[in-house]
C-alpha cells in the first residue's frame, strides 16, 4: 500500500559541505527535509526512492553519495550513488529515517516501457499489506535565465508552471504526459521520475492530498518540493 510521497530536487548544494561558509541552500534543504519527514511519518515499512540518471537500474542503498564528484572539493572518485539517489540518501539520513530503503533510477530519456518497468519495481507490494513511502527526485528546466546552466529559453516558464500546478493539485495525467521532446530541449530532469510517481499513485488507487512546499529557481533551475499524503479508496470509505 502506498502511504505517502515526497518530491524533492537534487542540486549538489543540498550537500551542506559544498555550500561554503554561507549556506545558500538552507531554505530549500529545510523544505526537502519537511517533505521527507512527512512521508516517513506515515509509518512505512520501506521507503522507495526513484531518481533520474543516465540509465535505468536498481542501486544498493548502502553505497555512499559521491559528494566529491559533484562538488569542487577534489579528491579521488569512488563507486557510489548517482546524484539524485545520493541527495535522497542524505535527506533520509538527516531526517532520521533508519528503516529499509530501496533505490531505483529511471533514465532521463526513458520510454513509456522503461517508466512501466520502474513503476513495477517501485511498487511491487502496492496490493499487499506492506506500507510503502515514495521519495521522488527531479527538477524542472535548467533554462530559466541568461546565467542558468542551459541559458535562457522562454518556453521553460509555462512548462515549469504546468509541472508545479500538477504537483500542487495532484494531476496525475499532467505529470505522466509531459512532452518528451520539449522536456529534453528544456533540459528537464523530472519527466521520467514524475511519470513513475503518477503511475505508482494511479496503480495504488490512491487519492493524493497535496502540498506544494517550494517552487523557485534560485540558480536558473526550477526546483519543486511537494508532500503528498495518499489515501486509498478503502481508506476514504473507512474514514
Amino acid at each position: 500500500m502506498i502511504t505517502a510521497a515526497a518530491v524533492c530536487p537534487h542540486p549538489p548544494l543540498l550537500f551542506r559541505e559544498l555550500t561554503g561558509r554561507r549556506d545558500v541552500a538552507a531554505e530549500l534543504r529545510a523544505a526537502c527535509l519537511s517533505a521527507v519527514a512527512a512521508a516517513t511519518s506515515s509509518d512505512p515499512d520501506v521507503v522507495v526512492v526513484v531518481g533520474g540518471d543516465e540509465v535505468t537500474g536498481s542501486w544498493d542503498p548502502a553505497l555512499p553519495a559521491r559528494v566529491r564528484r559533484f562538488g569542487t572539493t577534489g579528491g579521488a572518485d569512488r563507486p557510489g550513488l548517482p546524484l539524485s539517489l545520493g541527495v535522497a540518501r542524505r535527506l533520509l539520513d538527516e531526517s532520521g529515517w533508519r528503516g529499509r530503503v530501496e533505490m531505483h533510477t529511471v533514465a532521463w530519456t526513458a520510454s513509456a516501457d522503461e517508466v512501466t518497468k520502474v513503476t513495477a519495481l517501485a511498487a511491487p507490494l502496492s496490493g499487499h499489506e506492506e506500507r510503502v513511502a515514495l521519495l521522488v527526485l527531479g527538477e524542472g528546466s535548467t533554462r530559466r535565465g541568461d546565467k542558468a546552466p542551459g541559458y535562457l529559453d522562454e518556453r521553460a516558464f509555462p512548462f515549469d508552471d504546468a509541472i508545479g500546478n500538477a504537483l500542487a493539485s495532484g494531476d496525475l495525467d499532467a505529470l505522466a504526459g509531459m512532452d518528451p521532446g520539449l522536456a529534453q530541449e528544456l533540459m528537464v530532469s523530472c519527466r521520467a521520475p514524475f511519470a513513475v510517481l503518477a503511475s505508482v499513485v494511479r496503480g495504488g488507487h490512491a487519492t493524493p492530498r497535496t502540498k506544494l512546499l517550494y517552487q523557485d529557481d534560485p540558480w536558473g533551475v526550477m526546483y519543486y518540493v511537494a508532500d503528498w499524503q495518499l489515501a486509498t479508496t478503502s481508506d476514504i470509505r473507512n474514514g
